[in-house]
């Protein structure tokens, strides 16, 4: 950076930690597919695993593998951001990969359940939540039959789910809605933008409980 006759280098912007939530069917992979290519010093997050590796796959591609003990270990030593079990196996945010590319100026996109972003917050105040949201309830339960991968006990569960999920959109920075992929991603894209300009990041405390209209 150039003042008068000094000339100084700018400081390097720290990376900050983003949270994408949102119902399942609300097309999350899809839109940040889309974002991904348009912006740069962005990363999406890798999780540790339980699970066994895949044909294809290697340690930090797409996961880092652990044994259960491991994992249970890290818990112990509070390794983690969060953490759950899914389909019986148990899947974690290791805290030292995202500060090591946040200190390295990387943005970071944690895609995780809505559960798990308001326990991220509770550890990263400054992590800036993002909620997609489907145009309408019914919109989403077209995008789940669409899927053809869950049976109807399966969606009846996963639209309940959605309207709790849905209720918790005011603990969230910003609501995007998802009515065009291309629309969401520019959305998405402008957040990322405005919070880099950001002077300092947003500190937050205890917000009122309120009931989201519309759903």
């Amino acid at each position: 950076m150039t003042v008068g006759n000094d000339t100084t280098e700018e400081p390097k912007r720290p990376g900050r930690l983003f949270v994408v939530s949102g119902p399942s069917g609300v097309g999350k992979d899809t839109v940040l597919d889309h974002f991904l290519p348009t912006i740069s010093d962005v990363l999406l997050n890798v999780s540790a695993t339980t699970r066994t590796p895949r044909p294809g796959e290697s340690e930090g591609k797409p996961y880092f593998f652990r044994t259960v003990t491991e994992f249970r270990d890290m818990v112990e030593r509070d390794e983690f951001l969060e953490y759950a079990k899914v389909n019986g196996n148990l899947y974690g945010t290791p805290k030292a990969w995202v500060d090591e590319k946040c200190r390295a100026g990387i943005d970071v996109i944690l895609k995780i359940d809505v559960q798990g972003g308001l326990a991220v917050r509770t550890k990263i105040r400054d992590a800036v939540l993002i909620f997609l949201m489907p145009p309408s309830v019914g919109e989403l339960e077209r995008r789940l039959r669409a899927r053809s991968t869950e049976s109807e006990d399966e969606i009846t569960t996963r639209l309940l789910d959605a309207r709790s999920e849905l209720q918790q959109i005011p603990n969230y920075d910003y609501a995007v809605t998802n009515d065009n992929v291309a629309e969401a991603s520019d959305r998405i894209r402008a957040i990322f933008l405005a919070e880099r300009c950001r002077t300092h990041p947003e500190w937050h405390g205890e917000r009122p409980s309120v009931t989201w209209g519309g759903f």
